[in-house]
């Protein structure tokens, strides 16, 4: 088939029909490929393809389908290129010669970008949400206008912020056009000032906003400074409307950049910016109704259904003009969020970050993995998980600065002297250290992924063990003497091995219970499930006991010898509330078990 582009479209007559065409250029000549179309339309039957000696499944299931809408990139678009939308007048500058109308519209502009946001958030493409905005693809142009300047400065910076913090995590597997960049200019000369210009801009607008709150004897503005648009009434209005959005952009973009400094640094002042973004959301909600009444036309539908909080459609937008930047796959229709839902999305995604940044960067695995289950519970998007995991997992290092065979240490209940230990570079050791470290990127993945690694991950738990333990009986096996070198080796290996099995089982009961989570058991399987259940609890609770037996004898050798009071002996003979809570679980899991059973015999 011709290489070169179809610039005609057949019509219903067979008569072709001109598009608004794509200019030649020296080395390209288009060519009217509609006659070699018909022909060959003519002689295929129903499932035909027309292709290559070469053309295997691959390329069938990545075919073009000429002419159909839902395959065919460029038959949709209504510009076949950002050029022709600028001519066309798609993205005026300025916005509007009424002064008013150019602020209004400016304003539907910042939350049709926040709806857009939070859809790619969701996994859509970058190039139809946030890059769908023809003003984003030629910055440069709107450098005349300081308030929309500002704003997509600081939201192109901010798609990049977030596509690092997602690409430096990896956690976007299952959202894989997440990171893709398509070639958009993602990247732009002084965009390490954005917040300055912002900051400028934001000053101007509190000005004007402290201006029309003075008294009516002050209330003359200074010369210097002019009028956002030329109804008085409304300045108010709009200057608190501008503001709340421009400061929860920039408070925004202080949140991910202070979370991701080193060793969790930044996480007091995140909070409080997360604090202050909650804050400007309320103020964006708020002023929905003084948007709304600015002029007596009103919008048509269901204003929940609408992207912007005035109700009307955006100027400078056009979802379909970078569709054929995701080839080889066909165009995807995307459902922008309704503005309002887009505002619950960034509430939540801050709830999420603020719950992140108010951990306590515990160096104990067991209270993080504790930490990590509760969170997801939450169902946090990929932005909160991916904060999180770069936050746990850093240069190698728990929070950055744990190794990670101290923390293993800990949770072994071994002594602090040998978090140190020269045996930290065997192999084996190096091979465990690596597997807590992926432990935790698992867990920060979403509930399907997880499930599916940790399906996976349990062998190399096993054979880490089966590893453990030859080591262990080829150098200590056959020592008849040891020095008191060898026998602290010993211990770390005793006591590892002890903490592998009880995290073995720790993550098949993970496993299990994520089924549930997941709902992908069917009533049949319950009986089964809740036996498997029953027979890892088990396992895992007489595990977890002898951990905590073995801590308690550690944290005793630590003090001074004396002989056990009654106290002591009883306080020893309780059963620790961690494996009471196993129990629980063990009670439960029998007692379905056998509920089930019963029920299926009837």
């Amino acid at each position: 088939m011709a290489d070169k582009p179809v610039y005609e479209e057949a019509s219903i007559d067979g008569q072709p029909s001109k598009l608004a065409s794509i200019p030649a250029s020296d080395t390209t000549v288009w060519a009217d490929a509609s006659p070699l179309l018909q022909a060959a339309c003519a002689g295929l039957r129903d499932g035909e393809l027309i292709h290559g000696d070469n053309f295997n499944l691959f390329a069938a299931m990545s075919a073009l389908e000429i002419m159909d809408p839902k395959m065919d990139s460029g038959i949709v678009c209504t510009y076949y290129s950002i050029d022709e939308a600028i001519e066309n007048g798609a993205a005026p500058i300025p916005i509007s010669l009424d002064s008013t109308i150019d602020v209004c519209r400016t304003i539907d502009i910042m939350d049709h970008l926040l709806a857009c946001e939070a859809a790619w958030h969701k996994g859509h493409s970058l190039a139809q949400t946030v890059f769908s905005c023809i003003y984003l693809l030629r910055l440069d142009r709107t450098a005349p206008h300081a308030l929309l300047h500002s704003y997509c400065r600081i939201i192109r910076a901010t798609c990049k912020a977030v596509v690092s913090v997602v690409s430096d995590a990896r956690t976007h597997e299952e959202e894989d056009l997440f990171t893709l960049t398509y070639g958009l200019p993602l990247n732009g000369d002084g965009d390490d000032k954005c917040l300055s210009i912002l900051n400028a801009v934001e000053e101007t607008i509190s000005r004007q906003l402290r201006a029309c709150k003075a008294t009516s004897s002050k209330r003359r503005l200074p010369e210097d400074l002019e009028p956002l648009q030329s109804n008085p009434n409304l300045e108010e209005g709009f200057c608190k409307a501008l503001l709340c959005r421009l400061r929860f952009r920039k408070h925004f973009f202080h949140v991910l950049s202070c979370m991701k400094r080193p060793q969790g640094r930044g996480l007091e002042s995140a909070r409080k910016h997360i604090a202050s973004c909650l804050t400007e959301l309320e103020s964006i909600l708020k002023s929905a109704d003084f948007l709304r009444s600015c002029f007596d036309e009103s919008c048509e539908g269901d204003i929940d259904d609408k992207t912007t909080a005035s109700g009307f459609e955006p100027i400078g937008f056009d979802a379909m003009l970078n569709s054929r930047l995701s080839a080889p796959t066909p165009p995807r229709a995307i459902k922008i969020l309704s503005w309002k839902k887009a505002v619950e999305y960034f509430v939540k995604l801050l709830h999420d970050l603020d719950v992140i940044c108010s951990y306590s960067l515990d160096p104990h695995l067991e209270s993080l993995l504790r930490f990590v289950v509760q969170f997801q519970k939450s169902q946090p998007d990929l932005v909160a998980r991916s904060h999180l995991q770069l936050l746990l997992v850093q240069d190698g290092k728990l929070y950055g600065r744990d190794p990670f065979f101290a923390v293993i240490n800990k949770a072994a209940a071994l002594p602090e002297a040998t978090k140190n230990h020269d045996i930290q570079k065997n192999e084996s050791f190096l091979q465990l250290g690596m597997l807590v470290m992926n432990l935790l990127k698992i867990l920060c993945t979403n509930a399907a992924w997880q499930r599916r690694k940790l399906g996976k991950f349990l062998q190399d738990w096993r054979v880490i063990y089966v590893q453990l333990e030859l080591a262990f009986r080829n150098e200590y096996g056959e020592v008849s003497s040891s020095s008191n070198d060898e026998n602290t080796c010993m211990k770390i290996f005793q006591h590892i091995l002890l903490w592998v099995e009880e995290q073995t089982f720790w993550i098949a009961f993970r496993f299990l219970i994520l089924g549930f989570e997941l709902e992908l058991y069917s009533t049949g399987e319950y009986c089964m499930v809740y036996w498997y259940l029953y027979a890892v609890l088990i396992k895992l609770a007489e595990k977890t006991h002898l951990m905590m037996a073995v801590s308690h004898d550690t944290a005793k050798r630590k003090g001074k010898k004396k002989k056990d009071s009654p106290k002591d002996l009883a306080r020893e003979s309780r059963i620790p509330p961690a494996v009471l809570f196993l129990q629980c679980y063990i009670c439960l899991a029998e007692g379905l078990t056998m509920y089930l059973s019963r029920c299926l015999l009837l």
